[in-house]
């Protein structure tokens, strides 16, 4: 897997996306510290540990630099901020059941936006596993040369209760 790059100066805004999705019932927005454990079960439940420790560094932030989706209550999706890297945006993961349904695209543009605001031109997306999805949304492009990047020499996961 390789890095790509944003350039967030040139993105769409969500807000057009984020009311469709209000209308169906999803909404986007910054998880709050006091949701850190909902936050970290769900991930550990749907993706792995790795991704855990990030998004629990990013939701270390003030304000956290994590966003969720959330249908009925409960979390469909995350995108985090600043986790392992500054200017790096992921670890993102949307539940199976709710992908194809623009809450990806939402939770993606809301993050990288989020990260303009802050004073970024830039973002570096690393390891992506859908580059497919990030260049049709954000515009991103390949960084050449940039596998395994930041992410070699990995600790296997532990196990999780």
């Amino acid at each position: 897997m390789h890095d790509m790059l944003v350039r967030l100066y040139a993105l769409p805004r969500p807000d057009s996306l984020i009311r469709e999705l209000e209308g169906r019932g999803i909404r986007i927005r910054r998880c709050m510290p006091y949701e850190l454990l909902t936050l970290q079960r769900w991930v550990a439940a749907n993706f792995s540990a790795k991704w855990v420790s990030e998004a629990t560094v990013a939701m270390s932030h003030q304000p956290p630099g994590c966003f969720i989706a959330t249908r009925d209550s409960g979390i469909i999706g995350f995108a985090c901020v600043d986790a392992t890297m500054r200017g790096f945006l992921g670890p993102m993961g949307i539940a199976e059941s709710a992908r194809g349904q623009g809450t990806g695209r939402a939770l993606l543009l809301t993050a990288l936006n989020d990260m303009r605001c802050m004073g970024y031109a830039y973002a570096i997306l690393g390891g992506v596993g859908p580059a497919a999805f990030y260049r049709k949304v954000a515009y991103a492009t390949d960084i050449p040369d940039s596998s395994p990047g930041i992410y070699e020499d990995l600790l296997p996961d532990p196990p999780l209760h």
